[in-house]
């Protein structure tokens, strides 16, 4: 089967976010997205409030950071680590400790549903088989408590997507967000396929926040 096929590998999740960006049905579930600056971190927390960094090449979850502005300054969460800042620059210094050693994103950040007090996200698994593209998986993520990663790497629960809609937004919302996390899916394919040709796995990553919209995180070339 073409799905037994390694296909090709896109590891920038900038190359990937921008092409998605490109088509108007789905750049509006794309949070807010750009390259790590200084300047850009700085005007994302003053318009959003809290960010996510994350490496242009990585998986797993790994070297993502959460970053947050308040009242008191700033402070940012790595894994279960907390660290406050009086002031933006000492914020800035600290991150380059990751920030200097490769190329990061930033993203807004996405107050998401939760399970339990856990944050749930989701993962499609689209193939190319002979029969064309076919959906592989569609399960739900639960964050490791005190983490807001929801990698199974980092600890995270895995459950079927319907068992984590029902349980973070109620029963109502399980047929309507399955549906349109396929439908994005599909259409967020073509694209990808049309820009770089002989993709033939894909992993979304979805996030829906607690006013129930579905939120593109990102999208991996080597699915797990």
């Amino acid at each position: 089967m073409l799905a037994d096929l390694q296909g090709r590998q896109l590891a920038s999740k900038w190359a990937k976010t921008e092409a998605l960006l490109s088509h108007p049905g789905i750049a509006g579930h794309i949070p807010p997205t750009s390259r790590y600056s200084v300047e850009q971190l700085r005007r994302m927390l003053a318009m959003h409030g809290m960010v996510v960094l994350k490496p242009v090449v990585g998986s797993g979850g790994y070297g993502i950071i959460k970053v947050m502005r308040s009242g008191l300054g700033y402070s940012y969460v790595h894994k279960r680590k907390t660290r406050h800042f009086a002031t933006f620059d000492a914020l800035t210094n600290a991150l380059r400790g990751w920030t200097s050693k490769k190329s990061y994103l930033i993203q807004k950040g996405i107050w998401l549903a939760t399970v339990n007090g856990r944050p749930i996200d989701y993962r499609v698994k689209y193939v190319k088989s002979w029969n064309g593209w076919e959906f592989r998986a569609l399960v739900g993520r639960i964050a490791n408590p005190g983490l807001f990663v929801t990698n199974l790497s980092q600890g995270g629960t895995m459950v079927l997507a319907g068992e984590g809609i029902r349980a973070s937004l109620g029963p109502s919302h399980v047929k309507d967000k399955k549906k349109k996390m396929k439908d994005l899916t599909a259409l967020a394919t073509r694209v990808l396929v049309q820009r770089y040709p002989g993709l033939t796995q894909l992993g979304f990553d979805y996030g829906i926040d607690r006013q129930g919209k579905i939120w593109l995180f990102e999208v991996n070339t080597r699915p797990h």
